[in-house]
């Protein structure tokens, strides 16, 4: 299972939307292509939206770990913002910490 890496948190709402539709959009296609992905953003934003859960590292550290660590690989969705993202910053450590392979790639290099 591949664990799909994307920055979120951000103080502009449609910023945050964009960033769940470029997550969502990802993980369909590689879903499409046979690959086992979790996506943190595309599949939590609906319930941060309906149950008012805050959108920041500080909150979603505890669970996000815990994925990170049932995956065999971390891919980073080089989506704008993905450097300065502390959640994605903190999910690399944490699967370098766990021995995890990191892979890097743009949304372009998927058609998206």
């Amino acid at each position: 299972m591949i664990y799909l890496a994307s920055p979120y948190s951000h103080p502009d709402f449609e910023i945050k939307v964009r960033r769940f539709e470029e997550a969502a959009k990802a993980a369909a296609y590689l879903m499409n292509k046979g690959i086992i992905i979790f996506s943190p953003i595309a599949m939590t934003h609906p319930m941060a939206i309906y149950g008012e859960l805050p959108g920041h590292w500080d909150f979603w550290h505890r669970f996000d770990r815990e994925y990170v660590k049932a995956c065999s690989e971390l891919w980073v969705l080089k989506l704008s913002g993905w450097e300065q993202s502390r959640g994605v910053r903190a999910e690399i450590e944490l699967a370098r910490s766990f021995g995890k392979k990191v892979s890097y790639f743009r949304p372009e290099a998927l058609g998206l």
